[in-house]
């Protein structure tokens, strides 16, 4: 005699389940042809081959080729914070307030910079330099991005970091000199760890927040 596990059927999805799934392998494999071929590269065609949805499918989801693009850049991001989340969480575990914590904070910043949605991100800033519809597309989804990216990175540093008055500025100063040094990795193949300017970053940031001499107190390796 059948077990009920056996005799039971399984529960059909409904079909916002299926659009939903059908969604995510049209963003997952746009991430996929985006990171490895660039924005030049990531046509719809390809897109479509890769996540095996048809024509049809893809349009319904996304209308337009910069939509896409700009939305699985965001979806990547996304998902990337959570991890980086989860990981600087337990690198950090134990480490008390201070400049050492600084310096670990500092280290673990730069390497997001080495991520595939930073190098997705910059295919489509750069795509969108010259390309006034995707530069249209992409602005609204930055600007959320944004948001969501300081708020993890104010979790990274701490509440006692995070309300020094001169956090603000240190902040954006590391994003965007982190964001500049990280561009000849895109043809220069060395370990982040070894860049010059990791002791640089731990320098300024032991001066502003804790008043530190950079020559008396030079940033460790």
């Amino acid at each position: 005699m059948a077990q009920p596990a056996q005799r039971a059927r399984a529960t059909p999805r409904s079909r916002e389940e299926r659009s939903a799934d059908s969604r995510a392998l049209i963003l997952d494999a746009a991430v996929e042809c985006l990171v490895e071929h660039g924005y030049s590269g990531a046509s719809t065609l390809a897109i479509q081959a890769k996540a095996g949805v048809s024509r049809g499918r893809l349009l319904h989801h996304f209308p337009s080729r910069d939509g896409l693009l700009v939305a699985a850049a965001q979806h990547l991001a996304t998902e990337r914070l959570t991890r980086t989340q989860e990981r600087v969480a337990e690198a950090l575990t134990g480490e008390p307030a201070g400049p050492r914590r600084v310096d670990r904070c500092v280290e673990l910043l730069w390497l997001t910079f080495h991520e595939p949605h930073f190098w997705a991100a910059m295919e489509l800033w750069t795509a969108a330099r010259t390309n006034p519809a995707l530069a249209a597309a992409l602005r609204p989804a930055e600007r959320s991005l944004r948001k969501a990216i300081h708020e993890v990175a104010d979790r990274i540093w701490g509440p006692a970091v995070v309300a020094h008055p001169r956090y603000d500025e240190l902040r954006e100063l590391l994003f965007t000199s982190m964001r500049g040094a990280a561009l000849p990795y895109a043809f220069e193949q060395r370990p982040p760890g070894s860049d010059r300017h990791v002791r640089l970053w731990k320098s300024i940031a032991r001066t502003l927040l804790f008043g530190e001499d950079p020559a008396r107190h030079p940033a460790e390796e």
